[in-house]
């Protein structure tokens, strides 16, 4: 059920150390499904804006039907994005692909939220 996801996203959300209080809204579709929005401010000032439109049935695997994760540095400038966008055709992952900074584009597999964050951990931690 969908309040099962978005109550481990709180869950995940409250066991980092990486960031600031996030602010995030939770939007209730139906039972199973919703779409959550969230800024995260991380200790060193960069930035993770994150969108999910989601699926969540008892006993399934989580349905994302749309998302989008941005990383940004603390000055605005794009380190990262993942999303789902059908304007890479190409890839063997389409639509899924992650931006590397303004100009490069990559195959990716869907992230989640939580191997986002360890990416970002990687990242920051020295």
């Amino acid at each position: 059920m969908i309040e099962e996801y978005f109550e481990s996203v709180k869950a995940l959300l409250q066991s980092l150390s990486l960031s600031q209080s996030p602010e995030v809204d939770y939007d209730y579709r139906d039972r199973e499904t919703g779409f959550l929005k969230g800024d995260l401010v991380l200790k060193d000032g960069s930035r993770l804006h994150f969108r999910e439109f989601v699926q969540a049935k008892s006993g399934h695997p989580v349905h994302r039907y749309m998302y989008a994760f941005q990383y940004m540095d603390s000055d605005g400038i794009l380190i990262f994005r993942y999303d789902d966008t059908k304007h890479f055709p190409n890839l063997p992952t389409a639509p899924h692909h992650k931006h590397i900074g303004e100009n490069e584009v990559v195959s990716a597999n869907a992230p989640d939220l939580e191997s986002v964050l360890k990416e970002i951990e990687a990242l920051i931690k020295p």
